[in-house]
């Protein structure tokens, strides 16, 4: 458990905490997931400590996981690509809860196999 060494404000914990989970809009509404998440980064990133850098990391995580989904669209014909869009169902779900519970305490956040296309 990696903890950032300067103590981060309640209120910026939060918005951190609900800009991870605002990625679960996908899952409910099916967009919104990569665009709630930009809106805050973009309006927030300046104020809010440590946004900058999980704004980016959000960011990467969404693209990579479209990437990944839309590379597993026409593998479903040999059938290799029902078992990527599984996995990247099961990801875009389980990451942002880990890493929104992460910020809320305070911990640094990680996106494992994401691109970086934001640094």
């Amino acid at each position: 458990m990696e903890v950032y060494q300067d103590p981060i404000l309640r209120e910026d914990r939060q918005m951190l905490l609900f800009a991870h989970l605002s990625q679960l809009l996908n899952l409910f509404t099916g967009f919104g997931g990569f665009i709630v998440p930009l809106i805050i980064w973009l309006t927030q990133k300046d104020k809010i400590e440590h946004m900058d850098e999980q704004g980016k990391q959000i960011l990467n995580f969404q693209l990579t996981m479209l990437l990944a989904a839309l590379v597993a669209v026409p593998l479903m014909l040999i059938l290799i690509g029902f078992v990527i869009l599984a996995g990247v169902g099961l990801l875009t779900l389980i990451f942002p809860i880990i890493n929104a519970i992460k910020a809320n305490n305070g911990e640094k956040t990680d996106y494992p196999l994401s691109i970086e296309f934001f640094k």
